[in-house]
């Protein structure tokens, strides 16, 4: 296990044999796989730092050249999903919706985009950690602020359809190597779109949508994992329109917001409030289990494949370190 944060860890030696505390970046990850020879690698349980690494690891020839599998969610997935420009058009191929969106890698495409889309916009850095760099701009003057932020330390910006007054919703999927997939947890952002989840409060399960509204959207879930190819974990994040006048018609107005093909800040609210745990499952998946035979750790009796009874209500309202309020 190679892990930046002592604090974390300290006390859980029974998690692995061995526990390397260094920065979670190709070059000291190399140097462990030297060392240790491993024979697979498991992207998806460090966050952003940890898939940004493995991609850059997979880039360099460092995999291949140590002979290292990438276990799990390969790694065709993982790019696809961090490629926002790439990840739209998949979405696109499968008619799943996606918002109206272009990929810029300079300010003049920026703003020429803005001007085709309408103001307001979101700005999204690519491969970027925790929403970072990300802002809403309302006219040139903020979008220029926010894009040069942004183009400072990330590859790409993705320019999109501003959806201010959408719900957030998402939904924690779990697939195995012979396609079974369940949704183990679906969460509402009490705040509208724009604030990123790990800053806002968040209520698992959903409590406004429709029968309808649920079901739509986690079938699209599960319809996205699939079609990329995930094993193990995942999240998918929905932009639902609130007018209700929307609902129970169909087609739903709704948008894919995005996935991470890795465990984030959501999978741990999921597996708290469920009972369901996540990783474990997840890490048996890598391994090639199916969610068949893994037995349920709370009940016992049943098996992985079953999706958890909505019998709880979890709330998770997040603390901020002061300095946030400069």
């Amino acid at each position: 296990l190679v892990n930046p944060n002592i604090a974390t860890i300290q006390t859980s030696t029974f998690l692995s044999n061995t526990v390397y505390f260094l920065p979670v970046n190709e070059f000291f990850v190399e140097k462990v796989i030297q060392k240790e020879k491993p024979d697979g690698i498991l992207l998806s349980f460090g966050g952003q730092t940890a898939l940004n690494c493995g991609l850059n690891l997979y880039k360099n020839g460092a995999l291949k050249k140590y002979n290292v599998k990438v276990l799990g969610t390969p790694i065709s997935a993982i790019s696809l999903t961090e490629d926002r420009d790439k990840f739209a058009k998949h979405l696109q191929k499968i008619t799943i919706p996606t918002p109206k969106s272009s990929v810029a890698t300079n300010m003049r495409q920026a703003e020429n985009i803005a001007n085709e889309i309408g103001y307001p916009v979101m700005v999204r850095a690519g491969f970027a950690l925790g929403g970072q760099g990300s802002g809403v701009a309302r006219d040139k003057k903020q979008l220029q602020a926010i894009a040069e932020k942004a183009l400072s330390f990330a590859p790409q910006i993705l320019v999109e359809q501003y959806l201010h007054h959408y719900k957030e919703v998402e939904y924690e999927v779990v697939r195995d190597a012979f396609d079974n997939c369940i949704t183990v947890c679906n969460m509402e952002n009490m705040d509208p779109l724009g604030i990123h989840t790990g800053e806002s409060i968040v209520v698992a399960p959903s409590q406004t949508l429709t029968n309808y509204e649920y079901h739509t959207l986690r079938a699209a879930s599960i319809k996205i994992v699939r079609s990329l190819g995930i094993v193990g974990e995942c999240n998918v994040q929905f932009a639902l329109n609130p007018t209700p006048e929307t609902q129970d018609v169909y087609p739903l107005n709704y948008y894919v917001i995005e996935v991470n093909a890795r465990l984030s800040r959501s999978s741990a609210l999921a597996s708290k409030a469920t009972g369901y745990p996540l990783a474990y499952v997840a890490a048996k998946l890598a391994l090639g289990k199916n969610l068949t035979e893994i037995k349920n750790k709370v009940t016992d009796v049943t098996q992985s494949c079953f999706e958890p009874a909505l019998d709880y209500i979890v709330v998770k309202i997040p603390r901020w370190d002061i300095e946030k309020f400069k």
